[in-house]
């Protein structure tokens, strides 16, 4: 029996549950695709890191934590929202044709062909700027692109009418191999979760040496003089000064060098060789012309306090007897 007018109506009309698997579906994969770029970004950075005159760098700028965590979440997520529409699409033919669902899809189509046209542009700006294209940003050039076209492609044999259920499993095929893959991919340039701790526990231990350096410069030219220990720096002051290493929970090292005694060194355990060193660490830092770079294991940074911050003793004064 054919059904009559009135059941297609009532068929294609839309629901509160169709409007919010339509749009949850698409803003999953929205931020899937941004999370994803941002991670493959991130690992095309660490591998093909380009060549600056700058050279302050932290670890947290090839962090992946948190666009994994995303993939892992939303991943999920849009593939289960993926399975209710399909469910839908099988109970109810004429739900493909709800007018909500070609508008998120033009949406889609719309921001696709943005980012792929943003994608030319600037290759074709580069290529008559006369820049060179490294590796990294032609990799990037390519990410963009592939992402960019797979989704165009997908909704517009959506909108087609071309899409059968097949299509759909072959294409969440792919967007979990792409997903797994670009993951692994991330974890085996930067290292397991364990590996981004540890080199978390570096970097904050840089950034202890960096500021007790500066402490026992201060203390310097407030007193005059070297303080013995770093037990010093905070006495008479209203400040706390973070003398203990966060994974070892032993005090840093202090030493003073050489008979002027306005060189020192600071020392702490590292766990990985920073990058200059031919480790994994993602900086040298740098604080002033000091370069705070390390192998692995128990190193010492040797500083000194600058020539022009020198105390000179004050002129004697001579009284003359009449």
């Amino acid at each position: 029996m054919e059904p009559n007018q009135t059941q297609i109506q009532v068929n294609t009309k839309t629901s509160a549950k169709d409007f919010f698997i339509n749009l949850g579906t698409i803003v999953a994969l929205g931020t899937i695709v941004f999370n994803l770029i941002a991670l493959l970004f991130t690992v095309i950075n660490k591998a093909y890191p380009l060549v600056t005159g700058y050279g302050y760098y932290s670890s947290s700028n090839y962090s992946i934590s948190f666009p994994v965590a995303t993939l892992i979440i939303f991943s999920p997520i849009y593939i289960l929202l993926m399975w209710l529409l399909e469910k839908s699409y099988v109970m109810v033919p004429e739900k493909r044709n709800l007018s909500v669902r070609k508008w998120l899809t033009y949406i889609t189509l719309f921001l696709a062909g943005l980012a792929i046209a943003g994608d030319l542009v600037t290759i074709l700006y580069y290529f008559i700027d006369g820049q060179e294209l490294t590796t990294g940003f032609i990799l990037k050039i390519i990410v963009v692109l592939i992402i960019a076209l797979a989704i165009f492609l997908y909704y517009i044999f959506d909108s087609m009418g071309r899409s059968n259920s097949k299509f759909r499993k072959i294409w969440i095929g792919i967007f979990c191999v792409i997903v797994l893959g670009s993951i692994i991919w991330g974890f085996s340039v930067l290292g397991s979760p364990r590996t981004q701790q540890l080199l978390k526990y570096d970097e904050q231990k840089v950034n202890d040496l960096q500021n007790l350096n500066n402490q026992v410069q201060n203390y310097y030219q407030v007193h005059g003089s070297m303080p013995n220990s770093l037990s010093d720096l905070s006495n008479g002051y209203n400040y706390i000064v973070v003398s203990q290493d966060p994974q070892t929970k032993n005090s840093y090292e202090y030493n003073l060098i050489g008979q002027s005694a306005k060189a020192y060194s600071l020392c702490a355990m590292f766990n990985k060789a920073s990058s200059s060193q031919g480790g994994a660490t993602s900086y040298p830092i740098y604080n002033g012309d000091a370069s705070w770079t390390h192998p692995a294991g128990h190193y010492c940074f040797t500083e000194s306090i600058p020539v022009s911050q020198y105390k000179t003793a004050p002129p004697v004064q001579v009284q003359l007897l009449n």
